[in-house]
């Protein structure tokens, strides 16, 4: 029955949610070449609350746990699982104070407007998973940047999306670049439920009334433990808190 209900309402859903999108490029555009960084990351911020409301059409909510707990003025490192895009989207606008960037495919540099350009431009990076090699100067890049302007730094150790909500194995390579060319970093572990209902059909029909929690964890600082402690704990952390 929801699936049924979901088609006339996905529609609905989706034509707002392309106009915002397609709305948004020019502006981001204009923000970042005439008035340059702050301006474009305020754009981000606002295309990434339209982009929250138009899941409200679906029924959908956001919860934060305990975001008061992030340390403020340090450079951060959120790790977190991986179900849907509306992961992105949540972190973008409910922890936008912390400027969060991404570790992404390259496959998504292209072709999606806003999306895409926001990727390139905002200080995001694109790796290809095929070629390794490729990813460890631009993770390296993006662990300076964080440090030089305490900035964040969001991955998703799983490399993909579940789904059906049950983590897949964490990598360690990309977030043992990130600790050691940010040394006085702080790893965040992020547990994210239900997001992965958004598209339990499949890219359509979306997914009704889900109320999609991200718990944020106690953060752990970089320079407190060595590296393999440290990934054990964030897995750790992560995984217990996921609920299928």
């Amino acid at each position: 029955m929801e699936k049924l209900i979901s088609y006339p309402i996905s529609v609905v859903y989706y034509l707002c949610f392309g106009l915002c999108l397609v709305i948004f490029h020019p502006i981001q555009w204009i923000c970042l070449n005439v008035f340059g960084y702050q301006a474009h990351k305020k754009s981000v911020d606002c295309l990434n609350f339209f982009l929250t409301k138009c899941t409200n059409i679906l029924g959908t909510r956001y919860t934060f746990e305990n975001r008061d707990t992030i340390p403020k003025d340090v450079p951060i490192i959120f790790v977190s699982n991986h179900q849907s895009l509306y992961d992105i989207v949540g972190i973008i606008w409910y922890l936008r104070r912390f400027h969060a960037k991404f570790v992404s495919k390259k496959e998504l540099g292209k072709g999606i407007p806003s999306v895409s350009y926001n990727l390139r431009h905002g200080g995001s990076i694109l790796i290809d998973r095929k070629d390794p090699k490729q990813a460890i100067p631009l993770i390296k890049e993006m662990s300076e940047y964080i440090e030089k302007y305490k900035r964040s730094a969001v991955i998703f150790p799983e490399g993909t999306r579940s789904k059906n909500g049950k983590p897949k194995e964490f990598a360690q390579s990309g977030l043992k670049i990130l600790c050691k060319y940010a040394p006085s970093a702080y790893v965040v572990p992020i547990t994210i439920n239900n997001s992965w209902k958004m598209v339990k059909f499949g890219a359509f029909p979306m997914g009704l009334g889900n109320h999609l929690q991200f718990i944020i964890h106690e953060a752990i600082a970089v320079k407190d433990f060595p590296f393999d402690v440290l990934m054990e704990k964030t897995e750790k952390a992560v995984i217990q808190s996921i609920k299928n």
